[in-house]
């Protein structure tokens, strides 16, 4: 059986002069094969010692006529998995990608998870659409996978693709493992198709990680400190709201959590640096 999309192993079965045939290996041999059982590599993907009878992989994908064809390249992506590729132009029609082959990927529109530019690189999966085509999508949740070899407490690193004001960030650790940074934990403005170093903390039981992207509390206080008392110094001394601020101000402003920023001021207030007043923060005079 020929697969679109897939690397297959297939027999010569026949020699013209613009390339050979090629078929399913298990396909019992009849003279004349109809043209759903067999498929052209063109002349260009062969070699002057291919025989009759010889057995090559291959990939099969759909030529500028909609025909399928063979290609003895190794294409970026196959069918139904995931990989990150170049934007190579974008037209009225969508977008496509560079992924090694001679005709480009095509990305449409509605499978972008926001509007692409050329030379951008987008991480991908390769589907099939109704129309028999192979395509790409963005939209790559359900084609990650869910087990990994990774534990509780290791360090990842992966690609943000996706982000849910109800959920928070969608991660692919390595380019192809599933996992979500929780929305209480997504305090960094990233945008999509940042690459992102993160901690693991937890390995659900589908497989799926949760992911933090900050370092446990006791660890992450010093560097939060010293990101106040530079915020502080940007205002001349003087950070005009305190650690009573809502969370949405503290947030835009700091790019913290409410509970971040408290633990740092604290911290700061303990080690003699800043003094609170009803409306603002202060560095101390020896500061």
């Amino acid at each position: 059986m020929l697969e679109l999309g897939k690397i297959q192993t297939l027999k010569v079965v026949k020699i013209v002069d613009f390339g050979v045939y090629l078929a399913d290996p298990d396909l019992e041999y009849k003279e004349k094969l109809s043209s759903e059982d067999k498929v052209l590599l063109p002349k260009s993907q062969t070699s002057e010692s291919v025989s009759v009878g010889d057995k090559l992989d291959v990939f099969l994908y759909k030529d500028s006529k909609d025909r399928l064809i063979a290609t003895v390249r190794t294409p970026k992506v196959t069918l139904g998995k995931v990989a990150k590729m170049k934007v190579a132009s974008v037209t009225k029609i969508g977008a496509f990608l560079d992924w090694g082959l001679e005709k480009d990927l095509f990305l449409p529109f509605h499978e972008q998870t926001y509007k692409v530019r050329e030379g951008d690189e987008v991480l991908a999966a390769l589907y099939i659409d109704k129309s028999s085509r192979l395509c790409a999508t963005m939209k790559i949740y359900h084609y990650l996978i869910k087990e990994s070899p990774y534990q509780m407490e290791d360090k990842v690193e992966g690609t943000l693709y996706e982000i849910s004001d109800n959920f928070g960030a969608f991660v692919a650790v390595d380019d192809k493992y599933s996992a979500l940074i929780p929305k209480r934990e997504f305090t960094k403005d990233l945008p999509v198709g940042s690459h992102v170093t993160a901690r693991v903390v937890e390995v659900r039981d589908d497989g799926k990680l949760t992911l933090a992207i900050r370092e446990k509390a006791y660890m992450q206080i010093a560097s939060d400190s010293d990101l106040v008392m530079k915020a502080i110094e940007s205002y001349d001394g003087v950070l005009p709201f305190n650690d009573k601020a809502s969370p949405e101000t503290i947030r835009r402003e700091m790019n913290m959590s409410k509970n971040e920023f408290k633990r740092a001021v604290g911290n700061l207030l303990k080690m003699g640096k800043i003094e609170i007043t009803e409306t603002s923060i202060r560095l101390k005079g020896d500061a």
